[in-house]
């Protein structure tokens, strides 16, 4: 989208948004592409109509088209080298289905046959400002709202899609899938399964559990299998939340020799979650933690506005981040105990290992 307009070119585009000090960045997630554009207040006013037009009249040219599908082609060649990509390409393909977005992988052959025109196509059909979020934040007022409105449309205003996953987490099947990489002296490991949506009534204290079992430097798998066994130099537990499904993962780098004996330290460490309670010290440790980097995470205005679009965009209530802090500096280890014996079942994992063929 930024590579050029009816009336700019794509080095005007880079131009104009230099010349202002700005900055203009177009991505795109699983379930929503975004443009963001970071200025001082006082050139909000000059740099709109550039956001406008690349946003509705962007022309997407075939050279550059057929550039950038080089490059993606390549960079997911490279990608397909590491088991860490592979592992985790097929851990969401068996998680969520390869007909389901975010468990379809990717396709090279369907992709070279995309066509500029194609883009154009899409882009008139999808990308419609009467469903677009607009957030604004900074130093601005009403005026900057009101300026919003004249060049963007009302119709551009908050409309929030109702297409939310359901609160309780259907589990799929688990299963294990094994990638072969030749010549691969590592391997990499992704366990998980599907999980609650954010608008269950324990995500916060399910929050808290996964920072107990994986999600900070002092969690028990670091302790175990980094610092104990000494088979990863990092290994991660977090529950991953999109607008239509929530899933917990695991995942680590391990010599290979090494990863059935880290899969079982995994399923140890669960199953004592869910056997005893979480001693006291740690308990508070972790709630000492997890609050302490919440308030960090408001230290900005964009921080601020980040958690501010999640409840947005994910259909959460006003009080969410207020209940959040409320739910962690009350929980309990039994409450948490409870809720391992509920979620943190070896038996339900999805599992999915790439590294060396096996003799």
């Amino acid at each position: 989208m930024l590579d050029g307009t009816h009336t700019r070119t794509a080095r005007q585009i880079a131009d104009e948004v230099a010349f202002y000090g700005a900055s203009l960045e177009c991505d795109q997630g699983f379930d929503r592409a975004t443009l963001t554009l970071y200025c001082l207040s006082r050139h909000l006013e000059k740099l709109l109509p550039l956001v406008h037009d690349v946003l509705v009249n962007a022309i997407f040219p075939d050279k550059d088209v057929e550039l950038l599908k080089t490059r993606t082609v390549q960079n997911i060649r490279v990608e397909r080298q590491k088991t860490s990509y592979l592992a985790s390409e097929r851990f969401s393909r068996n998680l969520f289905g390869s007909a389901h977005p975010y468990g379809r992988v990717f396709n090279e052959e369907a992709f070279l046959a995309l066509s500029a025109n194609d883009a154009r196509i899409l882009h008139r059909k999808t990308y419609n400002l009467s469903k677009a979020e607009v957030f604004l934040c900074g130093e601005v007022d009403d005026s900057h709202t009101k300026l919003l409105l004249e060049l963007l449309g009302s119709s551009a205003a908050v409309n929030t899609e109702q297409d939310q996953q359901t609160e309780h987490a259907e589990l799929t099947a688990a299963q294990e899938d094994y990638v072969p990489v030749e010549g691969s002296l590592q391997a990499s490991l992704r366990l998980g399964r599907v999980w609650p949506a954010p608008t269950h009534a324990d995500t916060h204290k399910l929050q808290f559990l996964i920072k107990v079992l994986g999600g900070y430097f002092g969690s028990r798998l670091m302790k175990n299998i980094r610092e104990d066994k000494g088979f990863t130099y990092g290994i991660h537990a977090s529950i991953s939340h999109r607008e239509h499904r929530s899933n917990l993962i695991i995942g680590s780098d391990v010599n290979a020799e090494n990863a059935q004996a880290a899969i079982r330290e995994i399923h140890i460490e669960m199953r004592k979650l869910q056997e005893e309670a979480i001693p006291g010290e740690e308990l508070e440790t972790v709630r000492s933690y997890i609050l302490g980097k919440f308030l960090n995470e408001l230290g900005t205005i964009f921080e601020q506005v980040d958690k501010y679009k999640t409840r947005v965009l994910l259909g959460l209530p006003a009080d969410f981040h207020g209940r959040f802090v409320a739910d962690v500096e009350a929980v309990t280890a039994a409450e948490l105990q409870e809720l391992a014996q509920a979620y943190l079942a070896p038996d339900t994992l999805t599992q999915a290992v790439a590294g060396p063929p096996h003799n």
